[in-house]
């Protein structure tokens, strides 16, 4: 009966975000915004929130403004399924209008990265895919902002070593991860850090059909004994991680997740014995802000939202990012409109909105969002911004924010982006890089 009425309810997300969709697109004036949603399979526990976040902030400026300065935003969800062929597909279907694509899944933007340059779209991918997508220069059509993957791991491993990774020498640091382009990503940079600074770096894959049944990975944790155990983990892998680590007894005070690894009702699973595990996030849930109150009144309150209620998903960190997600991309786009005076902007003056993103502390304040995501600005050759980051902590029954601003790096981390982002322009080549740009 649960799993009939889940289906139900998936069938019903999705043709309400096509609805969503179809209504922007008979307004005068929209903008076609697609999303390679994940509403379904085993990382849907993470993908549900998040796109709800991104349709709701959309639903909401639809509702309260009309959209963006008379346009209307056309939010459109193509399931993938986080199958990385299925994503190549929605790709292909929903370019031809597109004014970006969100690929949601590292696995399909490394599929989508190289189209880019011909079709043209931008690729927002906040706080995902590849890491030296920083390099502005070289991928002149993607942004992960606020922070990278490499800029998490530096923001870990500064938060564990109490801001000196010398203090790290002579331990042992295993990294539980997705085995899968997600889960590997972060690797180069803890190699690079293990060596300079002498701490032993173990990795532990976790393989698709192991997510929900990690009894190997944590028996090979108690049997080396690590100082730390850090998680990137997703979907179905994190629930069976943190179930083992409490059953297992591991020290929750040493368990640390990258910010996919920081949902809510993973955590719930365990309750009080989850307490003291850490993940590092540059968002944080302020559901009494002026931005989730004016969400609660034209969309949760009249029932437009697709949100769980009696789960309090409203509250959850990965909900509120996804409301993040979708300001920073909508900011591009007013951006772009005021640069080029176009009511609703071409993918490529949206490229424009996406390069020149400042979100200081000011406009969280005009947008009704202080203190819920870290300030950052992007530029012609900076595609992230890289603005750090704060430790959460669950307390046995919510994630709180317990550390002030984390920044990553960045001495370490730019050489890295460098020669990653060099070797894979020759390893496309020929690769478009635009030598213009300074800045």
């Amino acid at each position: 009966m649960k799993t009939l009425l889940k289906n139900a309810l998936m069938a019903g997300a999705l043709a309400a975000g096509t609805a969503f969709a179809a209504q922007a697109a008979m307004a005068q004036d929209s903008i076609y915004l697609p999303n390679l949603s994940y509403r379904t399979g085993p990382f849907a526990s993470t993908g549900i929130p998040l796109m709800n976040g991104q349709r709701d902030y959309m639903m909401m400026l639809n509702e309260r403004d009309g959209g963006v300065n008379g346009v209307k935003l056309g939010y459109d969800e193509c399931e993938t399924g986080y199958n990385t062929e299925k994503g190549v597909e929605c790709y292909e279907k929903t370019k031809a209008d597109a004014a970006i694509t969100q690929p949601w899944s590292t696995g399909i933007t490394l599929q989508v990265l190289p189209k880019t340059n011909v079709d043209k779209i931008p690729v927002l991918a906040p706080g995902y895919g590849f890491s030296p997508m920083a390099d502005g220069k070289t991928f002149q059509w993607a942004f992960n902002p606020p922070a990278s993957y490499w800029d998490g791991a530096s923001m870990i491993l500064k938060a564990i070593s109490d801001g000196n990774l010398d203090n790290l020498e002579g331990k042992k640091i295993a990294l539980l991860h997705l085995d899968h382009p997600y889960g590997k990503e972060p690797i180069p940079l803890f190699e690079a850090m293990a060596e300079k600074h002498g701490f032993t770096f173990l990795p532990i894959p976790v393989g698709l059909k192991e997510m929900q049944n990690q009894s190997a990975q944590w028996l090979q944790i108690r049997r080396e004994r690590p100082d730390f155990v850090l998680m990137w983990g997703w979907g179905a892998m994190n629930a069976g991680a943190i179930t083992e680590a409490a059953k297992t007894r591991y020290p929750m005070d040493q368990f640390i997740g990258i910010w996919w690894s920081s949902l809510d009702s993973d955590l719930k699973l365990v309750g009080e014995e989850g307490k003291g595990y850490r993940a590092i996030s540059w968002n944080v849930p302020n559901s009494d802000s002026p931005v989730m109150q004016d969400i609660k009144k034209y969309v949760v309150d009249p029932g437009k939202s697709l949100i769980n209620q009696g789960e309090g998903e409203f509250d959850w960190v990965f909900y509120q990012r996804g409301v993040m997600i979708s300001m920073m991309l909508v900011e591009g786009i007013k951006a772009a409109q005021e640069e080029f005076d176009a009511k609703v902007p071409t993918p490529e003056q949206v490229r424009w909105g996406l390069e020149n993103l400042n979100i200081d502390e000011a406009k969280l304040e005009e947008l009704g969002m202080t203190g819920m995501l870290v300030p950052f600005k992007t530029s012609c050759a900076d595609h992230t911004g890289h603005g750090g980051g704060w430790m959460l902590e669950w307390n046995g029954s919510k994630f709180e924010k317990v550390s002030d601003l984390i920044t990553p790096d960045r001495e370490a981390i730019a050489p890295l982006e460098a020669e990653k982002a060099k070797e894979y322009a020759e390893a496309n080549a020929p690769w478009p890089v635009n030598d213009e740009c300074k800045m």
